[in-house]
């Protein structure tokens, strides 16, 4: 009896231990683990709780059993909105700003150049004026100084407008370099009925009217002067006075003394 209880026994191990056996062969692949979302979601998001604040959502992932395939959802796709951008409108350029010595320089240079004949130069001279004489002719707009030989230096100038001629005979009574000017009160006025407005004085220098020299002529407001106008040289333009080029002024003066004798004819 003793005998038969050992022999079952012994089968009944040999049979238990073949159990694991059979399981492992039928199970050799194991199933992914599918879990309800009704039961997980509550457990997820318990997990997903921080003390620190609440995290960013990242793609969901399954963990599965041992052995098991995990399956990872991609992460959606994310869409940025593009903001517009505020840009400032263009602001606009200023204007250059054109100083009276800009205008001056820029109105210069448009002028037309000066006629040839107009410049300096030696030319023969029979007239009955002795050496040092200066002749100023007003329809020809030349002034001539009388020199030895029967030669004179010739020079182009403006004289008086219509109705600013004049003639006489005067002498030279003062020299100025870079003369202040003072128009006459009658010039004033005149000019202000024309609509332009001269000053009371206005120091010497290259925009002055009186250019560069002034010799005076007796007693009269009248001069030789240069000019800030030159391509004005050969027309009738003057108030009555004689302008010349800056360079032919300075010229003159050099060669002329106080005391000279000048006749406008």
């Amino acid at each position: 009896m003793r005998l038969r209880l050992l022999s079952l026994s012994t089968l009944l191990l040999a049979a238990l231990s073949l159990i694991p056996a059979a399981a492992n062969e039928r199970y050799a692949e194991r199933p992914p683990l599918v879990v309800s979302p009704d039961l997980s979601s509550p457990w997820v998001l318990q997990l997903q709780r921080s003390p620190a604040g609440v995290r960013q959502p990242g793609p969901a992932v399954h963990r599965n059993l041992p052995g098991a395939r995990v399956v990872v959802a991609p992460p959606p796709p994310v869409r940025v909105r593009a903001e517009p951008v505020n840009r400032a409108p263009a602001q606009p350029q200023p204007e250059p700003v054109q100083t009276a010595a800009a205008t001056a320089g820029a109105a210069r240079q448009a002028a037309p150049s000066l006629d040839p004949r107009f410049l300096p130069q030696v030319v023969e001279y029979g007239g009955p004026h002795k050496p040092g004489t200066i002749v100023v002719d007003t329809t020809q707009h030349f002034l001539f100084l009388v020199l030895e030989g029967g030669q004179a230096r010739r020079y182009g100038v403006g004289t008086g407008k219509p109705g600013f001629e004049w003639a006489g005979r005067h002498r030279v009574t003062m020299k100025r370099e870079w003369p202040d000017w003072r128009p006459p009160q009658s010039m004033i006025e005149r000019e202000r009925r024309n609509g332009r407005i001269l000053p009371a004085h206005m120091a010497g220098g290259p925009e002055n009217p009186l250019g560069a020299r002034a010799l005076y002529l007796g007693s009269t407001l009248y001069r030789i002067h240069g000019t800030n106008q030159p391509w004005s040289i050969g027309r009738a333009v003057s108030s009555g006075c004689i302008r010349m080029r800056n360079e032919d002024v300075i010229d003159l003066y050099e060669r002329v003394p106080v005391g000279a004798e000048v006749i406008v004819i």
